[in-house]
C-alpha cells in the first residue's frame, strides 16, 4: 500500500493542507511515548543480546543498528500517518550512514536487535515479529518479478515470526514466505518457501 496518494493533494486548498499538516503533527506528537517505549525494548534487546556492550549509552551513541532502528521507528509512524516523502528521506539517510536499509512501511515488533548490520535490507511489506535478531548482510525482500508497478499493492516480502534469529548473509524472499516462530536461519541460506515453527535451517 502506498504511504500516500500524490494526486489527492492536487485539488486541495493551501488552507486545507495546512490544517491536515497540523492534524498529522499532533497525531505524531501523541505517538511519541509509544515510539519511545518501543525503542526502550530495542535497547534492552541490544544490551541483553550483545556481551560486547558495556553500557546502554554505548549502544545509543555508537551502534549503527540502533541508529537505523531509531530512525525507522520515527519514520514508520510518519508513514502510517501518510506523511509524504519525509519517511523515505529519513530511512534513506540512515541507510547512507549505516549501510542498513529499512523501508518505513515495514512492520517490526518490539525487542528488535540488529547485530553489526552492514548490508541488511528490509523492504516495504516485510512483517517482523517480536524478539527478532538479525545479523549483517540479511535480505528480506521480493522474488524477482516482471510486474513492475502492477505489483504495487501486493504483498511481496516475507513474514518473520517471533523469536527468530537470522544469521549473516541469509536471504528470505517472497510475500508468501513465513519463517515460523523460534526458528534459526543459518548464514547464507536462500529461502523462498515457508519453514515451520522451531526450524533450524543451514546452508
Amino acid at each position: 500500500m502506498l504511504p500516500y496518494d500524490e494526486a489527492k493533494y492536487d485539488a486541495v486548498s493551501p488552507e486545507d493542507l495546512a490544517e491536515a499538516a497540523m492534524s498529522k503533527a499532533l497525531d505524531f506528537l501523541e505517538a511519541l511515548p509509544h515510539i519511545r517505549a518501543l525503542l526502550e525494548t530495542d535497547l534492552d534487546a541490544a544490551f541483553d543480546g550483545d556481551p560486547a556492550a558495556f553500557t546502554r549509552d554505548e549502544i545509543i551513541f555508537s551502534y549503527p543498528g540502533f541508529y537505523a532502528i531509531f530512525t525507522y521507528r520515527i519514520a514508520h509512524e510518519l508513514y502510517r500517518l501518510e506523511v509524504p516523502l519525509i519517511p523515505r528521506m529519513m530511512t534513506e539517510h540512515a541507510h547512507r550512514e549505516t549501510g542498513i536499509d529499512i523501508h518505513p512501511g515495514a512492520l517490526i515488533g518490539d525487542h528488535f536487535f540488529i547485530d553489526h548490520g552492514t548490508g541488511i535490507v528490509i523492504v516495504e511489506t516485510t512483517r517482523i515479529g517480536s524478539h527478532v535478531k538479525i545479523y549483517q548482510g540479511v535480505t528480506l525482500g521480493a522474488l524477482s518479478t516482471s510486474g513492475g508497478r502492477l505489483m504495487n499493492n501486493i504483498r511481496r516480502h516475507p513474514t518473520i515470526e517471533d523469536r527468530v534469529t537470522l544469521y549473516a548473509g541469509a536471504s528470505i524472499l517472497g510475500g508468501s514466505t513465513v519463517i515460523g516462530a523460534g526458528s534459526v536461519i543459518g548464514s547464507n541460506c536462500f529461502i523462498t518457501a515457508s519453514v515451520p515453527v522451531g526450524s533450524r535451517v543451514l546452508s
